[in-house]
């Protein structure tokens, strides 16, 4: 299952994908767990060491690398330079698999032990001097957005995005990718803007969206949100000792966590894993294809001098049949 977690600045998204990431981890789950905020902190808020998180290899910096795999033998596309972040897999194209090894995990992703399990932890990489003035975030962010197009995960199989802050994810197909996406929001109107927004953008696509009330104090806290979101709220989480102690760098162990905040992290769960009876592989493949032929159209094709329409594959349809014949 691919899922995300949203939300503006300061809600606490990457405090609770890092949760959510090792209540995967403790319950034996294969988990993919990806830094996709141009403020790099789930590697800290997983436990790594400043300067462990700091040398985790960044996704933007190996591009080139990621397009020569995925590219495979596809005939439709003639080089890696003619790949742009929304370029879809087609015949001859290699595809991830969550549970496998590959180049693109030697060279991108590395373990990170949670209470005695394991997940993969990935990132884009910050924002660094060099691209101050000169680049787009979202030229690191399609490394991510590039990888999902060819991923193939099945039941019981996470991949978990701490996105961008804020509707940063609108500004490429990416927000379409997943198979529920988790806002995390205070119970403030600035904590619910960013619902409304998502909300709007997501209306036409199918986006599955539920809302996690964070830094919830009481019962009015709820009745606020439940006002603004409607049933979009699934869980809320309170105030958390463990979290307070894990950002001051001493996590306890994971089962010492509160039982409400436990509680909700497999409330979490259910709703994602309620999503894979309902997946339409026809819908998201023909999505990539149709923000594909967006950005071709108004700045891939000049910037690759290629006709990227020509790269998609009209007969091919990504979903899980394919992982053992790819």
């Amino acid at each position: 299952m691919k899922i995300a977690f949203v939300g503006k600045g300061g809600s606490g998204k990457t405090t609770l994908s890092s949760l959510f990431i090792r209540h995967l981890a403790a319950a034996g789950a294969t988990v993919v767990a990806v830094d996709a905020d141009i403020n790099q902190h789930l590697g800290a808020a997983l436990g790594l060491e400043e300067g462990e998180a700091a040398a985790l290899p960044a996704m933007g910096d190996r591009l080139r690398l990621i397009k020569d795999y995925l590219r495979g033998r596809n005939p439709r596309i003639a080089s890696a330079d003619t790949m742009i972040k929304t370029t879809p897999p087609g015949e001859g194209s290699r595809l991830l698999r969550v549970r496998e090894d590959n180049p693109v995990y030697d060279a991108c992703a590395r373990p990170v032990e949670l209470g005695g399990g394991a997940v993969r932890l990935m990132v884009t990489g910050p924002f660094t001097d060099a691209d101050l003035g000169v680049a787009c975030y979202h030229s690191k962010t399609g490394a991510v957005e590039l990888c999902l197009n060819h991923l193939v995960d099945g039941r019981d199989e996470y991949v978990v995005v701490d996105m961008t802050a804020g509707s940063d994810s609108f500004a490429s197909g990416m927000f379409t990718r997943f198979d529920m996406t988790f806002l995390v929001a205070e119970p403030t109107r600035k904590g619910v803007s960013v619902y409304r927004q998502y909300k709007e953008y997501a209306r036409d696509f199918g986006v599955a969206l539920k809302v996690v009330g964070n830094k919830v104090h009481g019962q009015d806290d709820i009745d606020f949100l439940r006002t603004e979101v409607g049933d979009d709220l699934l869980v809320t989480v309170g105030q958390s000792d463990w979290v307070r102690s894990m950002e001051n760098g001493r996590p306890p162990r994971f089962e010492l966590l509160e039982d409400a905040n436990r509680r909700s992290l497999h409330t979490l769960r259910a709703a994602a894993d309620a999503m894979y009876g309902v997946r339409d592989w026809q819908r998201y493949t023909r999505q990539m294809v149709h923000f594909h032929l967006k950005n071709a159209a108004s700045w891939g094709n000049e910037r690759t001098g290629a006709d990227l329409a020509a790269q998609i594959d009209p007969g091919f349809v990504l979903n899980e049949g394919l992982a053992a014949a790819v």
